[in-house]
């Protein structure tokens, strides 16, 4: 269960005990196991995001943030530490653009520094500012995404609305509330009837063992579905929007999200069935155009599709489910092209997906 009251929980944070460890939520172990792992240093936060520790391009963001800081902790400040642990960085996770984002603020930030005992007090304040304001931003989405939910809920006259969603752009993918999640959340909060239908998200699960989790914890109705059912309950009529998140979005509208993704916007364009995308502007990357042509889609381990992970016997353990000769192919993530997308849910309003449509909220961006 998420420990707390909702706006209190966390996914990132400094250890109340020891200003020299960053704590995170092992997401790994979950639904099974709630554990807390230790980052003690800036390898320590590679390892984290390359191996899945921590999800969500927010998080990713947040935690490379939080891992420069440590760099300039143990370095004492140390310029050439810093900077190796930021090229470290940017090689662990290539898709997510806030990654980049957070490691190219952070240091920024630190060129503001007069002597050394200051790198660290920056850093610090830096990571910190970037969780706080990623709260802000998934609030904001929240609202704007709420108002979308009551307008269908008012068409069905109170009715329950069936979302269906995406790998997990939930709380754990962000600091807190979550992308996709957060008008859920606020509806559900609202007394508005809610039903979430939760894709498994494979080869990871992130569906059926983080999205699935969050919303039970928030009592949220929702069913867990194989990825391949989301069309065939379309077709019947029993979604009535798609909401997913993001971790690279054009400046044409272009979207980069778990794989999987685009196949259901295919289903929604198909049956008429809005398909939003919920998105902080931190994913937003105001450099590219084509998402197809220009985001670079990480390959993993085979092992990630070869292997299932569960618990048998009340132990967590590791299937395989594949012969030893079977070839296999690991894409993480897909490009839904902005003509299937309906809308893109920012902490600024609804906008077309376009490059107008985001410049209509993001003003300050014309010149990028």
């Amino acid at each position: 269960m998420l420990p707390g009251k909702p706006e209190d929980f966390r996914t990132i944070w400094l250890s109340p005990d020891d200003e020299a460890i960053v704590q995170i939520i092992d997401q790994r172990l979950l639904p099974h196991d709630y554990r807390i792992h230790d980052l003690r240093s800036w390898q320590d936060g590679v390892v984290a995001i390359a191996e899945m520790y921590v999800r969500g391009a927010p998080l990713i963001g947040a935690t490379a943030a939080w891992s420069l800081y440590l760099a300039a902790l143990n370095s004492a400040g140390n310029p050439a530490e810093i900077h190796a642990a930021a090229d470290a960085l940017l090689k662990s996770r290539p898709t997510a653009v806030n990654l980049r984002w957070a490691v190219e603020r952070v240091l920024s930030r630190l060129t503001t520094a007069e002597k050394s005992a200051d790198i660290t007090r920056l850093a610090r304040l830096e990571a910190e500012n970037i969780c706080d304001e990623d709260i802000e931003i998934s609030r904001g989405i929240g609202n704007h995404g709420l108002e979308l939910i009551e307008a269908i809920a008012a068409g069905k006259n109170g009715g329950v609305v069936n979302v269906l969603t995406h790998c997990n752009a939930g709380s754990l993918a962000t600091i807190n509330w979550g992308t996709a999640t957060a008008p859920i959340y606020f509806a559900h909060q609202k007394g508005i009837k809610i039903h979430v239908w939760v894709d498994e998200t494979r080869p990871r699960n992130q569906g059926s063992q983080l999205t699935a989790w969050e919303l039970a914890a928030n009592k949220v109705p929702h069913t867990l579905i194989v990825d391949n059912a989301g069309g065939h309950l379309m077709q019947h009529g029993m979604v009535d929007v798609v909401i997913t998140g993001t971790d690279r979005t054009t400046r044409c509208g272009d979207v980069a999200n778990k794989i999987g993704t685009y196949l259901k916007a295919l289903a929604a364009f198909d049956n008429r069935i809005p398909f939003y995308v919920a998105l902080p502007s931190t994913t937003i990357d105001w450099n590219s155009r084509d998402g197809i042509a220009e985001i670079p889609i990480e390959e993993r381990d085979p092992g990630e599709v070869i292997n299932v992970y569960g618990i048998a016997d009340g132990k967590a353990t590791s299937v395989r489910t594949t012969g030893p000769d079977t070839a296999v192919s690991n894409y993480a993530f897909d490009v839904t092209p902005a003509r299937l997308v309906t809308g893109l849910i920012t902490e600024r309003g609804v906008c077309a997906p376009s490059e107008d449509g985001l410049l209509s909220l993001f003003p300050d961006m014309q010149s990028t």
